[in-house]
């Protein structure tokens, strides 16, 4: 549906089609700019014109003061491709349920039942012990090796489905696909926004006195799901494990306290923090699942701002970035950033969202 067609009346805001728009297939990013902060980045400020520049000016539009939060989750190789029998099965992991069973979305799932054996690559193998009724499996697999040392022998990098569908991941996608913060195993997509994050441009930030934290969210591969309902009301956000400790907690509270902003760095960062903060805006720690799915209408209470990519269209990401600025505000920034050869989704350019 093109930008200028779409109307919101009322309670109509809450329709997906709403959030829907035509994206040139050719602007999608099938690989990472080169240096990481070279990408561009469209900024926007409440009203103001929007601006257009590159990451390696992110310091020059930010205050002393300031705090990035970004994630510090590290992407696992987390693709499988197996058999069960003579049928070819297809895994992607997005939950860790214990040390050795982990929820996949399963490719030819009609051809797996519970108590199935696959058997992939490298001597790796699961059994798929429960369906769940979004067709998913919980996998245990066999052995005593920790099931990251199995992936590292057996998986590959998940990319998402729009780049995986027109090109392999290779040998460059295990460094490109991962941030300079990643340190804590267990994502199954990568928090992209951070991937263009530099130490040069770290240390950029450091001198203009903006600081730095880190939370960490292991991102699921629901995160690449579509929303199939009509009504934002009726999808189904899958749960994602996070944590913000006691002392990153206090220190963000004092930034707010001493006038400085909290900037959230990608929608993983933000739904954290948004679910650990109180109806005071004061964030607690937090340390468990959440299911937040935030959308036009949502009061924010923890962060003041979000870098983040350009959004596939229906998405709950779409909606997210809506409920910071305005559907009508979003609409008009992605129909800047398509006409002026912005590079979306994970690989992309980026934005800079100042309500």
């Amino acid at each position: 549906m093109p930008f200028d067609r779409l109307r919101v009346i009322g309670l109509a805001l809450m329709r997906v089609d709403l959030f829907d728009f035509d994206l040139p297939q050719e602007l999608i990013a099938l690989r990472p700019a080169q240096p990481r902060d070279a990408a561009r980045m469209l900024v926007v400020s409440g009203n103001a014109p929007m601006r257009d520049m590159q990451v390696s000016d992110l310091a020059q539009c930010l205050r002393a003061g300031d705090v990035l939060v970004f994630n510090d989750t590290r992407v696992i190789p987390a693709q499988l491709e197996g058999r069960r029998g003579e049928a070819r099965i297809g895994v992607t992991l997005h939950k860790r349920v214990d040390l050795r069973r982990w929820q996949a979305f399963v490719r030819n799932a009609k051809r797996l039942r519970e108590g199935d054996r696959i058997d992939f690559a490298a001597d790796v193998s699961a059994i798929a012990e429960e369906r769940h009724a979004d067709g998913s499996f919980t996998l245990r697999f066999h052995g005593e090796e920790p099931v990251e040392v199995l992936l590292g022998r057996a998986g590959r990098m998940p990319l998402p489905p729009y780049i995986s569908g027109k090109r392999e991941a290779d040998e460059r996608d295990r460094r490109d696909y991962q941030t300079m913060f990643a340190r804590e195993d267990g994502a199954v997509a990568a928090p992209t926004a951070a991937l263009h994050f530099t130490p040069e441009l770290l240390a950029t930030l450091a001198a203009a006195g903006i600081g730095h934290e880190t939370l960490t969210l292991h991102v699921g591969a629901g995160t690449f799901l579509p929303v199939k309902a009509d009504d934002t009301a009726d999808h189904m956000m899958h749960a994602e494990w996070g944590r913000i400790d006691t002392a990153a907690a206090a220190r963000l509270n004092a930034v707010r306290a001493a006038g400085g902003r909290i900037i959230a760095v990608g929608t993983t960062s933000l739904r954290l923090l948004e679910s650990a903060a109180n109806a005071d805006g004061i964030i607690e720690p937090f340390e468990g699942d959440t299911a937040i799915f935030i959308t036009p209408g949502y009061r924010f209470r923890a962060v003041d701002g979000l870098m983040t990519n350009f959004h596939l269209p229906r998405s709950t990401l779409f909606m997210l970035v809506s409920a910071l600025m305005g559907l009508d505000r979003m609409r008009g920034v992605y129909a800047h950033a398509i006409d002026h050869g912005y590079r979306f989704y994970s690989y992309g350019d980026s934005s800079l969202l100042l309500p």
